[in-house]
């Protein structure tokens, strides 16, 4: 059988090829652990296709087990582009697949593979869902917070409710990639509602996600052993992440706690020294460096800079908690990444957090709730007998070779 993968993301075997660097990848990765599955199956031959500005031709890059396919990226896949209709023929030719899987709904070059090659034989994953996140993209802010916070590079760019505005366009879009297919894959009770609500005849298959290779070693979060009353976030890069709600709830736990530290994966996104950090500073970067300098926060934050998946499960086990403090999300991989480690987590009730989170509600908050935030994190802090051991729920949901078998199952029904 001949799948062809649709991803948002170059795999990094496919950028190093191309590059002769391998680049480092914070995100994604649970694509890289799913992929390795596959290619262990007898009589299945996986290719994998995306858009990247590394080349300016279709190109063709040959694996140790994987064909990746990298169309250029050209005027982008934001809005429809049409360029991308007879390159996806071209794919289509060569890899004559009997399957063709689209991760993700976010960008439009999987529209146009559609467009040009039809869904007859498609399935669509669900990862996040542009069409209902924007609704929620700057939630716990103002407008007097956004506009009072503009800088150089929302000028030019557009600001925090432009970027919210990209999101409902870019989800009609969305909707459109919804609408075509026959199939669709989700994991929560959230995915599945809102599919349902933009087409109800297509049928849903249920299908969990593997993790991160590194993720499997057996590494267990140990109380003794974690550094006491620290907090880690995975990502902070834009409002629907949530900081904004943590740095909110924060004094409120330095009170019972003030040695306490926020430790957020990524670059720092509050960092406005010399000329080219200016031109990337944004709005949401000037909102977050004002409560840190409102609250009297600054030695308590640190920013980690990307990191790799070695990296992040450090993070995770170092750590004394894991906050999800998300605006909206459908199935957080972070949060699956905590949790098989067994690390202490607390998390927003907000999209299809609550299905990862059942067996362990006493640590879900409503998202605008700062004060059940602190108070949650200060019990967690207090008492080492309260953590919720979540591992074996976890290995569960993203155990590899089940979850290689379900979407096989899946592929052969749409073949």
């Amino acid at each position: 059988m001949n799948i062809l993968w649709i991803t948002n993301i170059l795999f990094p075997e496919a950028s190093a090829k191309l590059t002769g660097q391998k680049e480092l990848k914070a995100t994604g990765g649970w694509l890289l652990g799913a992929a390795r599955m596959l290619e262990q199956v007898e009589g299945l031959n996986l290719s994998v296709a995306t858009v990247s500005p590394l080349v300016k031709k279709l190109e063709v890059v040959k694996g140790k087990k994987i064909t990746y396919y990298v169309l250029p990226y050209g005027k982008g896949n934001q809005t429809y582009n049409k360029a991308y209709e007879s390159l996806w023929k071209d794919v289509k030719a060569i890899a004559q697949p009997d399957v063709v899987h689209l991760h993700g709904t976010e960008y439009t070059h999987g529209l146009a593979y559609i467009q040009a090659c039809g869904s007859d034989n498609m399935v669509v994953s669900i990862q996040g869902m542009k069409s209902a996140y924007c609704y929620y993209y700057y939630y716990g802010l103002t407008k007097w917070n956004i506009y009072s916070h503009l800088t150089v590079r929302d000028a030019i760019k557009g600001s925090i409710v432009k970027e919210q505005s990209n999101f409902k366009r870019q989800g009609e879009y969305e909707k459109e990639i919804i609408r075509s297919v026959k199939h669709i894959i989700g994991r929560t009770s959230w995915d599945r509602a809102n599919t349902w609500a933009i087409n109800p005849n297509a049928k849903y298959h249920f299908c969990n996600e593997t993790l991160r290779p590194e993720f499997y070693d057996g590494s267990r979060w140990n109380y003794d052993s974690c550094h006491k009353h620290t907090i880690f976030l995975s990502q902070a890069s834009y409002p629907i992440k949530g900081l904004h709600q943590v740095l909110n709830a924060l004094p409120i736990v330095l009170q019972h706690y003030p040695d306490t530290q926020v430790r957020i994966a990524g670059n720092d996104i509050t960092n406005a020294n010399g000329l080219r950090n200016r031109l990337r500073f944004t709005g949401y970067g000037s909102i977050i460096k004002s409560l840190i300098r409102k609250h009297h926060l600054n030695v308590h934050i640190t920013f980690t800079g990307s990191l790799n998946a070695e990296k992040m499960k450090q993070e995770y086990l170092n750590c004394n908690v894991f906050v999800c403090p998300s605006t909206i999300e459908n199935s957080p991989n972070s949060l699956g990444e905590a949790q098989i480690l067994g690390t202490p987590v607390i998390a927003s009730y907000v999209g299809g957090i609550p299905d990862m989170m059942k067996g362990d509600e006493d640590h879900l908050y409503r998202f605008e709730e700062v004060n059940m935030l602190a108070e949650k994190i200060c019990r967690l802090f207090a008492d080492k007998d309260k953590q919720v051991d979540m591992v074996e729920v976890a290995k569960l949901r993203h155990n590899p070779e089940e979850n290689a078998k379900a979407l096989i199952s899946i592929y052969n029904e749409v073949v």
